[in-house]
């Protein structure tokens, strides 16, 4: 497996969520035949039984899924993550996201001091945190049925919001470089 096709796997597998041809061309450093090279051959080495997952491609998008015959054994794994409770990092995660949203995830990291790709992922697994796409990149919303969750009609209801959603607290805090 040569090194664009290794590494359009590992971006399919880090994201989660389906990518566009162009994004990975874009972030491959690729054209679009390349891509469509490297998806075939990708397909070829997981689109087979036997293999817990699958790339599925359209005209436009490509992401790795579930395969088929494991979905029950998988969904069953997830339902554990979405009904337990929270972890302390979750919460922190949420709660930063809830008063200084919509934020982009390096800022939640500056925050926090730790990488949070896991937290969002689950996050927005559990429903409780949205992903705005936007040319400028990712932003992080808290999500309506959290809202409703805490019977906030607003953010500007949550408790302390005008002193703990102020920018300068981070600002102030922030290393200087």
């Amino acid at each position: 497996m040569n090194t664009k096709v290794a590494q359009l796997e590992g971006l399919l597998f880090v994201a989660g969520k389906p990518l566009t041809l162009t994004r990975l061309a874009k972030e491959l450093n690729a054209t679009p035949d390349e891509i469509r090279s490297a998806l075939d051959q990708v397909t070829e080495h997981l689109n087979h039984e036997g293999s817990g997952i699958r790339l599925f491609v359209t005209q436009r998008e490509a992401s790795l899924m579930t395969a088929p015959e494991t979905a029950e054994f998988v969904r069953a794994y997830l339902k554990k993550d979405l009904t337990g409770e929270l972890t302390r990092p979750s919460v922190e995660t949420l709660a930063i996201i809830a008063y200084r949203g919509p934020i982009t995830k390096p800022e939640i990291e500056q925050i926090r001091g730790v990488n949070c790709s896991l937290i969002l992922r689950n996050l927005m697994i559990r429903g409780l945190v949205d992903e705005v796409e936007s040319p400028e990149g990712s932003t992080y919303t808290v999500s309506m049925p959290f809202l409703r969750h805490l019977g906030v009609t607003s953010m500007d209801t949550l408790p302390d919001f005008a002193v703990l959603s102020d920018p300068s607290l981070t600002e102030s805090s922030a290393p200087s470089t």
